[in-house]
């Protein structure tokens, strides 16, 4: 593999950053809260999910036990 002078690394590098498409501020913001709307939403269907099968192992115990 060719080696790159630093001068040619540093400018190759300019020239990627250059090509990156920015997020806009209400695109990080709307981005932002979808994630902290599903994160919510994923822990309230997990509390249910374990609320569920606590209360049938319970059940099966208090059968059996």
């Amino acid at each position: 593999m060719a080696r790159t002078n630093p001068l040619q690394f540093i400018q190759q590098v300019r020239a990627e950053v250059a090509k990156v498409v920015w997020p806009t501020r209400r695109e990080v913001t709307l981005t932002t809260i979808m994630v902290f709307i599903m994160a919510a939403l994923t822990a309230v269907f997990f509390a249910l999910v374990d609320l569920l099968i606590r209360s049938g192992l319970q059940g099966i115990l208090s059968i059996f036990g």
